[in-house]
């Protein structure tokens, strides 16, 4: 930030008062440019500062866009800590809780009791597992009515795969509300298809934004897409490297094919390489080998 800058956020950016005592000044909520002693004074200053406002709006909106998530959307397995797979078959969600845990979790808790001869429990919470589907579907409903957004957001996916779009995408709107950023693409998904609401491209966007900003990878891919129909190269290699570094396959495989056509550097790609083939190993271990075998046999 240049000096001038600080100079204006130390004072009111529409009557120029001073940040002092009982004088305190707020940040405009769309941008970091300019501070006001008050509401007046925001409004005073609204036509001056608009058009400033809206272009580094963007610019921190592009900051937040592009930034590399920590981790996927999907997280870390809260028993063994490391990065859950992005293929959800890989992976058992607790009806009792709604917990999600890797399937070599799963599986090796399962073994413990078989050989144990013990009662077959969730390995997260240790509730007793449901031993009816009636029991599986009271507990999954008690975590909805409980606001649960993993619950929620299955709810969705349960309505839609049964034609009630309406009622999907009332779910879904809850659960992204709640901050899953799955449900942010079930949206994405359902503006693009005016599927249960009428196709909005703008909505579309918006929901597929949110979902890569929460780690989602497949939103990235759509997001690069997009930007690949209207011709802006540059941002899309950003969402593909992002994706690929989450560990996403399909990024890789359009990197690679930029990357024939002369649009992505060889330096590029091979840090991409590099940096997906870091986070696939990171979703490995014995434990998920060893159910990933026994689920082959």
């Amino acid at each position: 930030m240049s000096d001038g800058n600080v100079v204006e956020k130390l004072c009111c950016a529409s009557c120029g008062i001073e940040e002092v005592d009982d004088i305190k000044l707020k940040e405009c909520a769309d941008c970091d440019l300019v501070r006001y002693c008050s509401d007046g004074c925001q409004r005073e200053h609204k036509s001056q500062h608009e058009e400033a406002c809206k272009k580094r709006a963007a610019e921190l909106r592009d900051e937040l866009l592009f930034r590399q998530p920590d981790s996927s959307h999907r997280g870390d397995c809260p028993i063994c800590c490391l990065p859950m797979p992005l293929d959800r078959s890989k992976s058992t969600i607790m009806t009792c809780c709604s917990i999600v845990i890797c399937d070599g979790c799963e599986h090796a808790n399962q073994m413990r009791e078989i050989e144990g001869k013990l009662q077959q429990t969730c390995p997260f919470c240790r509730k007793p597992t449901p031993s009816t589907v009636e029991e599986g579907d009271k507990q999954r409903m008690k975590r909805v009515e409980a606001n649960d957004p993993v619950s929620m957001r299955n709810e969705g996916v349960d309505h839609y795969d049964k034609g009630d779009y309406s009622s999907a995408f009332e779910c879904f709107t809850k659960s992204a509300e709640l901050g899953d950023a799955e449900a942010h693409h079930s949206l994405a998904l359902l503006y693009h298809k005016g599927h249960g609401v009428g196709k909005d491209e703008g909505k579309e966007m918006y929901h597929l934004k949110e979902a890569a900003i929460g780690g989602h990878p497949k939103a990235r891919s759509n997001l690069a897409w997009h930007e690949l129909k209207n011709d802006n190269i540059e941002r899309a290699v950003k969402h593909l490297i992002v994706a690929a570094t989450l560990g996403c396959d399909l990024s890789i495989k359009a990197l690679m094919s930029m990357f024939k056509e002369g649009d992505v550097k060889k330096e590029v790609l091979a840090a991409a390489l590099r940096a997906h083939q870091a986070a696939v190993d990171a979703t490995k271990s014995p434990q998920r080998e060893a159910a990933e075998q026994y689920r082959r046999t």
